[in-house]
């Protein structure tokens, strides 16, 4: 992982400006050394949660709190287990989801010199994930293409005209993705030919390999929920350690691909075991007691951030996930992912003023 000790250094500097201080605000970005360029030039993001009504311009200015300069705007398509025919636009759909929302948002953004990414989603009802969607036909496959396509399209032509500086193509729908590459393959070009900004696919964390067009694209999108730690209140080292596999894993392949890895998604919820198999937490802490855990939040993070956050082949990411409505949201009995008005706050912004050229 490069030279440690001065990376171990670096990382005890960061911790000690993000709690050290107290609350204290932070004043100036930490002095960086040359051979931490890679570093400076970090996306450091958040994947914004589609307000259900319109907001206000104002509806970014909690991102200064952790110094993010970049916001994925994510739209959202509806379908049906095993039906070819998606709907988007749809007037009953939560404003932030529908494209009158994302061009307003994009508006705002660029008022506060916020870096903007689309991401569209896929939810199918009854299921939610659109990692498992198949269809049962050819032909059914090719009309659910043609609709995907008309989506997709819809959003990178918006990114085209609003000049944005990121467009992702999709977000884990990894069977179309692994068996049927040449719909994606002949996509990307349809996007390319109207959009000028960079390309990337997120996957999930553990089938991005299964992706065989990256070459095509900016960079190795991974929606980053590794299971690192099944303990209650992991232990930062003990994490670091185990992310070495899944680091090297990485590395070798944006190696051979290329191409620089973009986590488009990652993040913990402030809860126990929060480190651990985050889809099925649900299941584990809606019933449980004394489940808030929000020292398990900030250690996750941090050895998230001291594994990948300094090396050159890792672009940075869009931590999952912060809302609209900031005095609404977080806080400090809350078990949402969101780091809003949670100590893991002061983490996330020592990383983030780190990588702001």
């Amino acid at each position: 992982m490069g030279d440690l000790l001065s990376k171990k250094l670096w990382n005890r500097l960061l911790l000690l400006v993000a709690f050290g201080l107290g609350t204290m605000a932070f004043v100036s970005a930490p002095a960086l050394r040359t051979e931490e360029i890679a570093y400076q030039e970090k996306i450091g993001g958040v994947n914004f949660v589609s307000p259900a009504k319109k907001v206000g311009a104002d509806c970014f200015n909690s991102l200064n709190r952790i110094s993010s300069q970049w916001v994925a705007l994510n739209p959202f398509a509806f379908g049906r287990p095993k039906e070819p025919k998606l709907s988007w636009d749809l007037d009953w759909q939560w404003w932030g989801e529908r494209s009158e929302g994302i061009k307003t948002m994009i508006k705002y953004a660029k008022a506060q010199n916020l870096k903007v990414m689309i991401k569209p989603h896929i939810w199918v009802r009854g299921e939610g994930w659109a990692g498992d969607f198949v269809c049962d036909t050819e032909e059914d496959w090719a009309t659910w293409e043609t609709y995907y396509e008309r989506y997709v399209m819809m959003y990178a032509q918006i990114a085209a005209d609003y000049k944005i500086e990121a467009f992702c193509l999709g977000t884990e729908v990894r069977k179309s993705v692994k068996d049927r590459p040449h719909f994606w393959e002949q996509l990307i070009d349809k996007i390319r030919a109207v959009y000028g900004g960079k390309l990337t696919y997120a996957a999930n964390w553990d089938n991005y390999m299964n992706v065989r067009f990256w070459n095509k694209l900016d960079y190795i999108g991974v929606d980053n929920y590794y299971p690192v730690s099944d303990q209650i209140l992991p232990e930062v080292d003990d994490m670091i350690a185990a992310w070495e596999p899944f680091f090297e894993e990485m590395k070798g392949f944006s190696k051979k691909v290329d191409r620089p890895v973009l986590f488009t998604e990652y993040g913990y919820r402030s809860i126990d075991q929060t480190a651990w198999k985050q889809w099925l937490l649900p299941e584990h802490w809606e019933n449980a007691e004394g489940e808030v855990n929000l020292t398990a939040q900030v250690n996750a993070y941090s050895a998230l951030y001291k594994t990948f956050w300094q090396e050159d082949w890792v672009a940075g990411g869009f931590l999952w996930k912060w809302y609209a409505r900031d005095n609404e949201s977080g806080g400090k009995k809350d078990r949402d992912y969101t780091p809003q008005h949670k100590p893991v706050e002061a983490l996330i912004k020592a990383w983030y003023q780190g990588s702001k050229s």
